[in-house]
C-alpha cells in the first residue's frame, strides 16, 4: 500500500486536554472490508505511519476484512494525521494527549463512518495505549480489547528511556530536555515553532536511533546475534547504521517529539471520572480485554501487565506473554514472523469465544 493511499477527516479546531487548541485539526485514517461488518479500530504506533499496520491484516489472517470493517486511524503528529509536519502553526505545536487522539478517533467512528459500537480494539505499542484509553474513555463502545506490547500507564522506567532518546535528539540544536511529559528547555522563544536545519535533523535523528538501539530489541535477541542472521548485517556497527539510523532519519523530529510527549504522558486514569486513580480507571473496564506483553520487552514488561490485569474485574481481563527474544519488536511490524503467528492465533482464539452481536453500523 503507498503511503499516501489514506482519508482524512477534518475535525476543525480542536480543543485539547491541555486547555489549548489545535487549529484546523485532522485525523489519517485507512479503512479495509465491508462498512456493513462489524468494525475493528487499529490504532498505529509510535512513529508508524497507517500502511505500518498492514501487516497484521489479511484474508489468511485474524484481521480479516472479508469478516471485519478494519479502521486504521493514525496518532496526532505521525505525518499524516495533523503534526508539525503538515499544519502551518507559527508556534510550537500544543501537547496532545491519548485522551486527544481517542476522542477524535470517536468522532470519526461515530459521526464520519457511522458506527455506534465496536467489536474490538487492538493495538501494539502507542497502540496499545491507545486501546486502554478508548476502553476506559468509552467503556460500553466495544466488545473486545487486545493491548500488545504497550501500557495503560507510562511507568517511570519506560519515561526515563523515553528521556534518553529525546535529549539525544534535542542535543544537536543544543537544547536540554524540560523534562518527562515536557518538550525542550522553557524560555525564550520555547512557545515559538522551531526549525531544523538538514544538518540538525540527521545529527539528531542519528542519535536518536542509536539511543533506541539499545531498548527496541533485548539483550537475547543481540546475544543470538539476530541483527546478522535474521536482517543480514554483518556487523553491529551495519545494523546501527542500516536499520537504526536508516529508521530514525526518515522521520521528522518534531513530529517525533510530538509523539514522544503523547507516550510519556500516557495514563488512562487521567480524565473523568478517575481524576488519577489509577485502580478505577481499570475496574471501570468493560470490554472482554486480552492483554499480551512480550516476555524480553525491556519497557513494557509482563510485570506491569499483570498489575493492569490484577485490577480489572474478575472475568473482564486475561493475561498471555509472547514467549519470545525479541523484546518489544515481537508485538510488531511483523518482522519476527514465530511471534507474529503466535499474535494471529490468540487473536483467533479470542475473537472465537465472542462473536459480534451486530455490525454496530448505523445505516443511513
Amino acid at each position: 500500500m503507498p503511503q499516501e493511499d489514506y482519508d482524512t477527516y477534518t475535525l476543525g479546531d480542536w480543543h485539547l486536554q491541555c486547555g489549548t487548541t489545535l487549529p484546523d485539526a485532522h485525523i489519517a485514517y485507512k479503512t479495509f472490508g465491508d462498512p456493513k461488518a462489524p468494525a475493528i479500530v487499529y490504532p498505529t504506533w509510535y512513529s508508524g505511519s497507517i500502511s505500518d499496520n498492514v501487516w497484521l491484516i489479511g484474508e489468511d489472517k485474524s484481521l480479516n476484512p472479508n469478516k471485519y470493517f478494519i479502521i486504521i486511524p493514525a496518532l496526532f503528529g505521525n505525518g499524516e494525521s495533523a503534526s508539525p509536519s503538515n499544519t502551518k502553526l507559527v508556534t510550537a505545536f500544543p501537547k496532545i494527549s491519548f485522551y486527544d487522539n481517542v476522542r477524535a478517533q470517536h468522532k470519526l467512528v461515530t459521526e464520519h463512518l457511522r458506527y455506534h459500537h465496536l467489536y474490538c480494539v487492538l493495538g501494539w505499542s502507542m497502540g496499545a495505549g491507545q486501546t486502554f484509553q478508548w476502553i476506559t474513555q468509552y467503556p460500553d463502545f466495544m466488545d473486545l480489547a487486545v493491548p500488545f506490547c504497550g501500557s495503560a500507564r507510562t511507568s517511570l522506567h519506560n519515561q526515563v528511556f523515553l528521556e534518553g532518546v529525546k535529549s539525544a535528539l534535542l542535543a544537536a540544536k543544543g537544547i536540554p530536555s524540560a523534562g518527562s511529559k515536557e518538550g525542550g528547555a522553557t524560555g525564550e522563544g520555547f512557545d515559538e515553532k522551531r526549525v531544523w536545519t538538514e544538518e540538525e535533523k540527521s545529527v539528531g535523528l542519528k542519535a536518536f536511533g542509536r539511543v533506541y538501539a539499545g531498548w527496541g530489541f533485548s539483550q537475547a535477541f543481540y546475544r543470538a546475534k539476530l541483527h546478522e542472521k535474521h536482517y543480514g548485517h554483518p556487523d553491529l556497527e551495519s545494523f546501527m547504521v542500516g536499520f537504526w539510523e536508516s529508521w530514525a532519519t526518515s522521520k521528522d523530529p518534531e513530529n517525533m517529539l510530538v509523539m514522544l510527549q503523547t507516550w510519556q504522558s500516557g495514563d488512562c486514569s487521567m480524565q473523568e471520572p478517575y481524576n488519577g486513580d489509577f485502580e478505577k480507571s481499570l475496574s471501570s473496564i468493560k470490554a472482554k480485554t486480552l492483554v499480551l506483553p512480550a516476555k524480553t520487552d525491556l519497557y513494557f514488561p509482563p510485570e506491569d501487565s499483570e498489575y493492569e490485569v490484577a485490577n480489572m474485574t474478575s472475568g473482564v481481563g486475561q493475561l498471555d506473554v509472547f514467549p519470545t527474544i525479541w523484546g518489544h519488536w515481537a508485538g510488531g511490524p511483523g518482522d519476527s514472523k514465530a511471534d507474529l503467528e503466535w499474535l494471529d492465533e490468540k487473536l483467533s482464539v479470542f475473537f472465537d469465544k465472542t462473536a459480534p452481536a451486530s455490525s454496530g453500523h448505523e445505516h443511513p
